[in-house]
């Protein structure tokens, strides 16, 4: 690890401590079957980070506000801010998948998945929403075999968001 830059390792140290609290607050404040909310999150990490949540909630508001070209500028924004902020590209990810553009929808969630855990393996508050969003995208391309099976999967670890098949802004917010 001491090959890697300074910068680099800031940055591994600094992901691993905000995925840790993610799943320590996980087990102790929230049902383990609840998703993770943007919202409970937006104190953990360094302050770029904190600073590019509160963006990504920002987007999910504007959202809810029926302003879509402010919750994507906000989004966009989220990125610039921290480009290694998982829970921008998960909203950016939902919103490409409301406005159906499943490709740019799957763009995002693949830059997701590759922030929140290099190996593969991600923390189970945020299964359902990779899973759920990226078969929604599937079904939205027309590959309903694969997409039912990543919805069933997301709808079985977390029934109350995804047991209708989709994410809106205030489930994920």
């Amino acid at each position: 690890m001491s090959a890697l830059p300074f910068e680099a390792r800031r940055r591994i140290v600094c992901l691993a401590a905000v995925w840790l609290c993610i799943i320590v607050a996980s087990s102790c404040a929230v049902p383990a079957s609840s998703p993770v909310r943007i919202s409970q999150v937006t104190h953990l990490g360094d302050t770029r980070r904190q600073a590019s949540v509160r963006l990504v909630v920002e987007g999910l508001d504007a959202e809810l506000a029926a302003s879509s070209d402010r919750a994507l500028s906000r989004y966009q924004r989220a990125i610039q801010v921290d480009p290694g902020n998982p829970f921008a590209y998960l909203a950016l990810a939902r919103y490409y998948v409301s406005v159906d553009d499943p490709t740019r929808a799957l763009e995002h969630l693949d830059r997701a998945q590759s922030l929140v855990d290099p190996s593969g393996s991600f923390p189970p508050r945020i299964s359902p929403h990779l899973l759920g969003l990226r078969g929604s995208a599937l079904e939205e391309l027309g590959r309903d075999a694969e997409a039912e099976q990543l919805l069933g999967q997301a709808r079985r670890l977390a029934p109350s968001v995804w047991g209708d098949g989709r994410l809106d802004a205030d489930e994920l917010r």
